[in-house]
């Protein structure tokens, strides 16, 4: 064997370790009862530490060496995947086996409490095993900063979005900053001089928005054959690209909830199923980090599935399911209420006008307690005063405020900002998309969504990590990465 052939061996065992870390991870979130959480710590972490392991035996360091030295030898798809091994192996170069395996126990035991503390509103609950998580998530950042001559918050972000900088999040955030305030205003002052849109009357019974939810996926193209549907008390898609495991959580006194939740999820799961399957269980074969897909959950949640197009599509579907009558169930009632504006304390709720303010705070919190100048017992008012500030809410309770995501509590800092960069990317696609299909919104209108999923799967799916965030951007919409073509389609959206 070659050290790129022993090389390909070893990622391919090591992506069989993540992937039943991945379904031991979704099993905790939705089917495992609360008194098996200290034994699923024990093993997560256990197996953390061999993934650990794989990455950085002592012959990796030289295989990839050697492996580098001979790439002219090698396609271009090779090459890129031994770019991602060593960027993946720096990464756990940079951390001791016994930090990974603690930072693994600590996040699984911390989101566990989170997953009582939410519900019963209680942050004195949670903070211990956010204090814990921060601190080593803290060590974690130092190791890896030194190693990668980074700061200590770009050393996080890179496990999430390579090569990302706090220099590219600052402009993209600070442009989206100077034009959301008025935009907003703006949107508020003609809904106000509308009538508001008609709501159905509830309860809807679990069983009927589960019914819509199924149908709605299955005719978007998702494959039941290579997935479920599960109920969490936090909206993941996880699993592996073969069994893709959404989850999704139901509100009887509102459907749509749910639904565009899970409709959101649905697009992480179509791009996870769409990765190159001759790559598998290569790094190249991986997604292109969690800004792209973050993009493919708005591309669906946002470009198309609040589109009067796919009203026009989802209403006479939700009429039948649910029995409704009435204008209400109209499209256009539907439509109206889907891009309503209503600024809220809840990020998963939020409209994609006051979406990327909760991600801008999350992000200036998340820095903060990184580097130290707010503690986490701090973070309740800290959260507080940043969300009246941004859109006037005050969150009324914990669980509609800093308990409300579980991504610190599970360990996941530096993932807030690919939500809204994945919000810009999905607003260039879909320009991208009007103009290779003119007629997509007419398809979409007749529910024909293989044309879109094709389109994707050509210049985002099929392409996992070959290139790099910026050129894959690039490629795909013919210009670099920017907030114009979301700008744009708000105004165009919400305002013309």
């Amino acid at each position: 064997m070659t050290a790129y052939t022993e090389l390909e061996a070893r990622f391919r065992r090591l992506g069989a370790v993540e992937e039943a870390i991945a379904m031991l991870h979704w099993d905790a979130a939705a089917m495992m009862p609360v008194g098996g959480a200290a034994a699923r710590a024990e093993q997560l972490g256990t197996l953390r530490g061999i993934a650990h392991q794989l990455l950085t035996a002592s012959q990796i360091a030289d295989r990839l060496a050697a492996a580098e030295a001979d790439a002219d030898a090698l396609g271009a798809w090779q090459r890129a995947n031994l770019r991602e091994m060593r960027r993946r192996w720096r990464h756990a170069a940079a951390v001791p086996s016994d930090l990974v395996e603690a930072s693994s126990h600590a996040r699984s035991e911390s989101e566990s409490v989170w997953r009582a503390a939410r519900p019963a509103d209680d942050f004195a609950m949670a903070l211990p095993g956010l204090e814990h998580v921060l601190a080593l998530t803290r060590e974690t950042a130092a190791a890896k900063a030194e190693a990668f001559g980074t700061s200590p918050y770009e050393a996080l972000l890179d496990q999430y979005e390579p090569d990302l900088s706090t220099g590219t999040i600052d402009r993209l955030f600070d442009e989206i900053s100077a034009f959301l305030p008025g935009l907003l205003d703006a949107v508020l002052a003609r809904q106000a001089a509308q009538a508001v849109p008609p709501e159905p009357s509830g309860p809807f019974p679990i069983a009927l928005q589960r019914r819509a939810a199924l149908t709605l996926m299955e005719r978007i193209g998702f494959d039941f054959a290579h997935g479920r549907l599960d109920e969490t008390a936090h909206p993941f898609c996880g699993g592996t690209s073969e069994d893709v495991r959404l989850t999704t959580r139901f509100d009887e006194a509102d459907f749509t909830k749910a639904l565009m939740g899970t409709l959101h999820e649905t697009g992480h799961a179509l791009y996870k199923r769409g990765l190159p399957a001759e790559w598998r269980r290569q790094p190249v074969g991986m997604a292109r980090g969690m800004a792209v897909h973050e993009s493919q959950s708005l591309f669906l949640e946002m470009q198309v599935c609040r589109s009067r197009a796919f009203a026009g599509f989802a209403a006479p579907l939700l009429r039948d399911i649910f029995g409704g009558i009435g204008e209400a169930w109209d499209a256009e009632a539907l439509y109206r209420r889907q891009i309503r504006v209503m600024p809220g304390p809840i990020r998963v709720d939020a409209d994609e006008v006051t979406y990327p303010a909760h991600i801008i705070l999350r992000y200036r919190l998340e820095r903060a307690m990184l580097a130290g100048d707010l503690v986490p017992r701090d973070l309740p008012s800290a959260w507080a005063d940043g969300l009246q500030r941004l859109i006037g809410v005050m969150p009324p309770s914990h669980c509609d405020g800093c308990l409300q995501d579980i991504h610190w509590y599970d360990g996941a800092w530096g993932y807030f900002p690919t939500y809204t960069l994945g919000a810009l990317i999905a607003a260039q696609l879909f320009a991208a998309v009007r103009h290779a299909l003119p007629d997509i919104g007419d398809r979409i209108g007749r529910g024909e969504f293989a044309p879109l999923f094709e389109w994707l799967r050509a210049h985002i799916h099929g392409r996992g990590s070959l290139l790099s965030t910026a050129d894959l951007v690039q490629e795909a919409t013919g210009m670099p990465l920017g907030t114009g073509a979301f700008e744009r389609h708000l105004r165009q959206r919400y305002l013309e």
